[in-house]
């Protein structure tokens, strides 16, 4: 899919595809969402340039990421998609900057895309004269989506944290905690950070190559471009210490729940073990009087029988006596 927007009162609007080509008025923006191969074709033709492929963009390699040619900028991020479901990807996005002019290619559709749309085309919506502005427009409309990934991701760590040091009341009944859901959820939420963590590395990187880059000297003296600059570095910088912090929270409750597993599983074993000890002296006894010998001074006693059962009860009441009093049961 192909969407070409143009500035229009000194704002981007969505122009179809035959207009845009055939009008004389410079194309700001255009965007391909998982484009066909004639709509690429159509793109480079334009500008002439060559943009890359799927296999391409997936490229871990800085120098395949950052990178000028034919007269552009290419800078390919790790942007983050289903933040609002329980399955969050990573996907690559490459901005492609030539004079006025920006092209992003993207094989996925982050909600910030679509909501960044919306907003320019508005009466009231931002001034977006240049490709550069539509791009800084974008990395902020990511931000922004990170930032509140990172708020709902820290509400549900701090949830976990309550549930896995919950206390019980006197009353309550003794339920073993859903410890496998637990960890599930520290997964998930390990996950989700590890991701928005690479992308807030990645935006951090495209905009410092973007700043270090000799460009034109309007764009220099772009007063409003260099602040919305910092102001990006400083929100990604101060949103990564914030997934740092919240990983570390993760990293402890995810031991501290493993923790809490082998309390579990110590105290199943203290059970097997203080039974084990407690019907051991009964057994002794039992087997004592239960050898096939011939002489056996208590084997034609009258009372043998309830002397011999009074013996094992009282030798395994004895051990639960110690045990409780010691609080081990």
């Amino acid at each position: 899919m192909l969407r070409i927007y143009k500035s229009q009162n000194s704002h981007l609007a969505l122009v179809d595809l035959l207009n845009g080509l055939a009008s004389a008025e410079p194309v700001i923006w255009f965007d391909l969402f998982s484009p066909s191969a004639e709509e690429t074709r159509l793109v480079e033709s334009r500008l002439g340039l060559e943009i890359p492929t799927r296999d391409e963009m997936q490229e871990i390699e800085l120098s395949d990421r950052l990178y000028q040619e034919d007269g552009a900028e290419f800078m390919t991020m790790t942007a983050t998609a289903k933040l609002d479901s329980d399955y969050p990807v990573k996907v690559p996005v490459t901005f492609i900057l030539k004079g006025t002019t920006l092209v992003t290619v993207r094989h996925a559709d982050p909600k910030s895309f679509q909501v960044y749309a919306n907003r320019i085309q508005k009466p009231n919506g931002a001034a977006c004269e240049t490709g550069e502005l539509v791009m800084l427009g974008l990395l902020e409309a990511m931000i922004d989506r990170t930032a509140d990934a990172l708020e709902r991701a820290g509400s549900d760590v701090d949830a976990i944290s309550r549930e896995v040091f919950r206390k019980s009341g006197p009353s309550a009944t003794k339920k073993t905690r859903d410890l496998q859901s637990l960890i599930e959820q520290i997964g998930q939420k390990g996950d989700l950070l590890t991701i928005i963590r690479e992308s807030l590395v990645s935006v951090g990187r495209l905009v410092a190559y973007h700043v270090a880059l000799e460009g034109s000297a309007p764009r220099k003296a772009a007063k409003e471009s260099r602040q919305r600059i910092k102001l990006i570095q400083r929100d990604a910088a101060s949103l990564g210490d914030h997934a740092l912090f919240l990983s570390n929270k993760i990293n402890f409750l995810l031991d501290a729940t493993l923790g809490l597993i082998n309390l579990e599983q110590n105290q199943i074993i203290k059970i097997f073990s203080v039974a084990a000890v407690m019907f051991l002296p009964p057994t002794l006894v039992a087997s004592i009087y239960g050898m096939n010998f011939e002489v056996i001074p208590e084997l034609h006693w009258q009372l043998g029988y309830p002397y011999v059962l009074s013996m094992m009860v009282l030798s395994a009441v004895l051990p639960y006596l110690y045990f409780k009093r010691r609080g081990w049961l």
